[in-house]
């Protein structure tokens, strides 16, 4: 039960972190939901941690959006919590980063300059000073510190010193790393980080540069609608795991022959007016052969087959007419089991997948569920 005042009360429920309920006594119940993370409203602050432990569900968060993303790049992620787990992090990747000093590469530079350098903007001259032939709209390409990767590594470190609970010494890490990268420029709140490719120049970067995307994608502060300002991170646990799924079975399945959809989208019926979105499906020369249904249950009894699952995964199998389909639960209580349907000929396999694990073996049981699926990718019938 906590004392808020209405200001508190709206940024929580627009955080949507926890559902907020009024008590007959005054008070606001919080009760967490399907989102972890921490959020500072005030001088309230309120953590939901992921059952799946604080480096994974970064992990999880990376590879999702980029397989690229390793696990080493949350090696060694302190337990006391989100912001000082972020912190500490983000801290030794940029470190490491930079120890060879800044990176400097060419960026594309538009000025209005008393000299011309580079090449004319002849529109945007004409435009801004039609008839006046000085100072000229120029662009021209400069060896610079200011490009993309440091850009992303400087706004982290912003976003990063904006937020509660840093130690002291991260404090200062984070303001002398600051420092360092004082030629970069911070991008704005809200823009969208620019765009990098991995290379031979910028490989000491990459690792610092996932974990510095993910904390710009998801890590907010700001001075807040009322009196308080207000850090958050905030991410949905039952969509990050059905994107991980998504992620490494796409590159687990990589090896095999045809593509790999995530989601895929078909129909039940034949007018197709009944839609099905199944998680995970691979298609060999236009034919569906393997499909996969991811599962984030927090409800009680949550971590073992459901009914409606089960349904839902016959269904799959019929419309796309495949002899065996695959549920993959988050932190299965259950054995592996596999169903055979009555009067079908149609098998479901239950997969529990153990998230607590370190991501190299959970990487490894994604394959195997992948490699089993292919062994099994026989079509149930042949339609006339």
């Amino acid at each position: 039960m906590l004392p808020l005042d209405d200001n508190q009360v709206a940024a929580l429920r627009a955080a949507d972190l926890v559902t907020v309920r009024r008590t007959a006594s005054g008070q606001w119940k919080l009760k967490a939901g399907r989102k972890v993370g921490a959020i500072r409203i005030g001088n309230i602050e309120i953590e939901v941690t992921p059952k799946v432990g604080i480096a994974n569900m970064l992990f999880f968060l990376g590879y999702a959006t980029h397989p690229g993303f390793r696990p080493e790049d949350v090696a060694g992620i302190p337990t006391t919590g989100l912001w000082p787990a972020l912190a500490t992090s983000l801290i030794r990747h940029i470190r490491r980063a930079l120890a060879s000093g800044l990176l400097r590469g060419y960026t594309t530079v538009d000025d209005a300059l008393p000299l011309v350098r580079g090449r004319i903007r002849f529109g945007d001259h004409i435009a801004s000073r039609p008839g006046i032939p000085l100072p000229v709209e120029v662009q021209y390409d400069e060896y610079s510190e200011d490009i993309p990767e440091n850009r992303i590594l400087r706004t982290a470190i912003r976003r990063m010193l904006a937020v509660p609970r840093l130690r002291p010494a991260d404090q200062a890490d984070l303001i002398e790393l600051d420092s360092r990268m004082a030629g970069v420029t911070v991008l704005p709140p809200g823009a969208l980080p620019p765009i990098w490719h991995n290379s031979r120049l910028n490989a000491r970067y990459a690792p610092a540069l996932r974990l510095s995307e993910l904390i710009l994608q998801h890590c907010s502060a700001d001075p807040g609608a009322g009196p308080h300002t207000i850090a958050a991170f905030v991410v949905n646990m039952e969509k990050v795991f059905e994107a991980f799924i998504g992620a490494a079975l796409r590159e687990a399945l990589s090896i095999y022959p045809g593509h790999t959809e995530t989601p895929a989208k078909g129909a039940l019926d034949e007018e197709k007016a009944i839609r099905i979105e199944p998680d995970v499906l691979h298609v060999i020369n236009g034919q569906p052969a393997a499909v996969f249904d991811a599962k984030y249950k927090i409800e009680p009894g949550a971590g073992k087959p459901t009914n409606p699952d089960v349904y839902q995964m016959l269904a799959y199998c019929t419309a796309l007419n495949l002899r065996i389909g695959w549920i993959i639960y988050a932190e299965g209580t259950e054995p592996p089991t596999t169903w055979r349907i009555r009067n079908s000929g149609t098998m479901i396999g239950y997969r529990p997948l153990n998230l607590r694990q370190p991501p190299d073996e959970l990487l490894k049981d994604v394959r195997y569920f992948a490699d089993s699926a292919m062994r099994e990718a026989v079509p149930l019938r042949h339609r006339a």
